[in-house]
C-alpha cells in the first residue's frame, strides 16, 4: 500500500488509525493508495481501493454459471447443442 503524507509530518501511529478507520468504514474492501493532506487541525484523507476482478455470470440451461466445468456430461452436451440466437444490429433488416 502507498501512503503519501502531505503539508508536515504524521507519526506512524495516526497513519495506522486512518488505514484502520478506513478498513473499518470499508469492510472487504483492499486499501491501494492512501493520501493525507494535513491542512492546520484538519486532515483530507483521499484514497483508492486495489480492482475486483468482474466475473462474468451466464444463464445456461436454466442456471446461472461462471464456467462449465463443474457441468458433468449431459449438462455439458445440453450447453453444446443449444441455440445460440444473434441479436446484433447488422443482423436486421428492414423493409
Amino acid at each position: 500500500m502507498k501512503i503519501n503524507v502531505i503539508g508536515g509530518q504524521m507519526p506512524k501511529e495516526e497513519i495506522n488509525e486512518y488505514v484502520k478507520y478506513i478498513q473499518d468504514k470499508n469492510p472487504g474492501k483492499i486499501l491501494s493508495s492512501l493520501e493525507l493532506k494535513i491542512d492546520g487541525e484538519y486532515v483530507d484523507m483521499n484514497y483508492e481501493f486495489e480492482v475486483v476482478p468482474f466475473e462474468r455470470i451466464r444463464r445456461i440451461t436454466g442456471y446461472l454459471v461462471g464456467t462449465v466445468d463443474r457441468f458433468n456430461n449431459g449438462k455439458r452436451a445440453e450447453e453444446r447443442d443449444r441455440v445460440k440466437h444473434n441479436v446484433g444490429i447488422n443482423n436486421y433488416s428492414c423493409c
